[in-house]
């Protein structure tokens, strides 16, 4: 038996699971209640088979560990484990046809994103396969930027979990909210602040491998590239619904950067008029 193989019976029992699921509850959303724990599952399989004495791969399952804490709680708080699904899967269901939305929610919500799950964790496949390489200070390096993008995305979060919170207070006392959307704190430099870190700790993971292997041409990379495509797709499709809902985020978009944070250009003149 080897770790891979076990992540894969993993893989197919997550699939199994998920899918049946969905069509039961009618509801799509149960790969997102699992998308903060799986990947921690699979990190500590490599970990465990190594016998936890690879530092590295040691190193890599806790930062993983730490990173899917942070997300479950973010998503619990939500209502995310209530039974509360998605709002992007709800508007895409309404422009499909019923069997075209489950053909959709076969392959891509339940095969390609528990794929996906276990494919951003294979750079500990590369650190396994070079297990026993030492750690070094570049190893070290990796985990700050890790440990400092796990900070920027519970930052992001925090702020948005206050304003909705604020938004929510203004609704229920009959006001208008003013501004409607977050547009401050890490929102000022970025529209997707908390796409931005959660792409980029996957990309940090695959730098461990990397290491591990003395080499940057690794295919495990697959899965970062994989998940950003993902995030691309995602974030394109959210804007359009916020844009439907929210004229002025036009203005927002031209001024403040998609995804990667970066000064706020500024507001047209006609606008500061």
């Amino acid at each position: 038996m080897t770790p891979q193989l076990v992540v894969a019976w993993i893989v197919v029992a997550a699939c199994a699971l998920t899918w049946v699921a969905s069509l039961v509850t009618r509801d799509t959303s149960w790969v997102d209640r699992i998308w903060s724990i799986v990947p921690v599952v699979y990190l500590w399989v490599f970990a465990g088979f190594a016998g936890l004495a690879d530092a590295r791969l040691t190193v890599m399952a806790v930062l993983v560990t730490l990173w899917g804490a942070r997300l479950t709680f973010n998503f619990a708080r939500k209502g995310g484990y209530s039974g509360v699904e998605d709002y992007r899967w709800a508007v895409l269901r309404q422009r499909m046809r019923p069997w075209q939305f489950q053909v959709f929610n076969l392959f891509f919500i339940v095969i390609y994103q528990n794929v996906l799950l276990a494919l951003i964790t294979l750079p500990a496949l590369t650190a396994f396969e070079h297990r026993g390489t030492p750690l070094g200070i570049l190893d070290a390096l990796v985990a700050a930027v890790f440990l400092a993008l796990l900070t920027g995305e519970t930052v992001a979060d925090q702020q948005q979990w206050r304003f909705q919170a604020w938004k929510k207070a203004e609704l229920a006392a009959g006001r208008v909210p003013s501004p409607r959307f977050l547009q401050s704190g890490l929102f000022r430099y970025s529209r997707h602040p908390n796409f931005f870190f959660e792409q980029a700790q996957w990309w940090a993971l695959f730098l461990f491998g990397a290491i591990a292997a003395g080499s940057l041409a690794q295919w495990t990379v697959l899965g970062a590239l994989l998940l950003t495509v993902l995030f691309i797709g995602s974030t394109a499709f959210t804007e359009r619904i916020t844009l439907g809902r929210y004229p002025e985020y036009a203005d927002y978009q031209t001024r403040t950067s998609a995804v990667v944070p970066w000064p706020p250009r500024p507001a047209p003149k006609a606008a500061r008029a």
